[in-house]
């Protein structure tokens, strides 16, 4: 059992009875049902309430009320990041460094994962990019960009590897990176997932690791210029 010594990141009693007393998808009872239950006022379980919210841990809606959510990583990773990034946009630089390293440091054991299917639908994503960048007018395939890497990585099964991964995308679109208009740039990206795809199918990794590489180095020299109001 979790032990908490320092009190000040103890739980708050919503979320302790979320985590230890209701499951995934359950109707929770009504505020003044609880607050008799755990002994705490209504007022500060509307508090406790807006927390969980923040967390991603429940949903609230008019008509089925208060549900338990599936725990993911990636709201209180966003929520925490976009604040970085107002606060100094450098933070949003070094988290982009951070995500490259998580996905080469799990690349191996992601790739070995997946299936016929997901080869198929990381060619589908490739294909559907290039013809977006070859249409008239042109269009930019940020779906398939965040798509094709969190393909990649999404049967780890792993709630902290996808929540920093989504996380990253969500701000990488706050910032305007997924409007970028520099075609050659764009066309150079697409090489190297054209490179990743097609390494992955036949089973060389570590080609496909190697294009992930200079995928990355080539992602750096745009990134880096982003300024403060950009993402304002």
């Amino acid at each position: 059992m979790l032990r908490e010594k320092n009190r000040s990141v103890q739980l708050s009693e919503f979320l302790r009875y979320l985590a230890t007393q209701a499951k995934d998808d359950d109707r929770l009872p009504a505020l003044a049902e609880l607050s008799h239950e755990l002994g705490v006022s209504v007022a500060s379980l509307r508090e406790q309430l807006e927390v969980a919210r923040a967390l991603g841990v429940v949903e609230v809606r008019p008509k089925t009320g208060i549900r338990k959510q599936r725990y993911s990583f990636s709201p209180a990773v966003r929520q925490s990041l976009y604040y970085a990034a107002l606060d100094d946009i450098k933070y949003f630089n070094q988290f982009s460094e951070y995500r490259s390293h998580i996905e080469t440091a799990y690349w191996y054991e992601a790739v070995s994962l997946l299936t016929t299917e997901d080869h198929d639908r990381l060619s589908h994503l490739v294909k559907s990019a290039q013809e977006k960048l070859s249409g008239v007018p042109v269009q930019i395939p940020h779906y398939e960009h965040r798509e094709l890497h969190l393909s990649i990585f999404r049967r780890l099964n792993n709630p902290f590897v996808m929540g920093t991964l989504e996380a990253y995308w969500d701000l990488y679109e706050a910032t305007g990176l997924d409007v970028y208009t520099d075609l050659r740039y764009l066309n150079q990206v697409w090489q190297y997932h054209q490179k990743m795809v097609d390494a992955l199918r036949v089973g060389n990794f570590a080609s496909g690791f190697e294009a992930l590489k200079e995928h990355f180095d080539l992602i750096y020299q745009r990134e880096r210029p982003i300024s403060r109001q950009k993402f304002e």
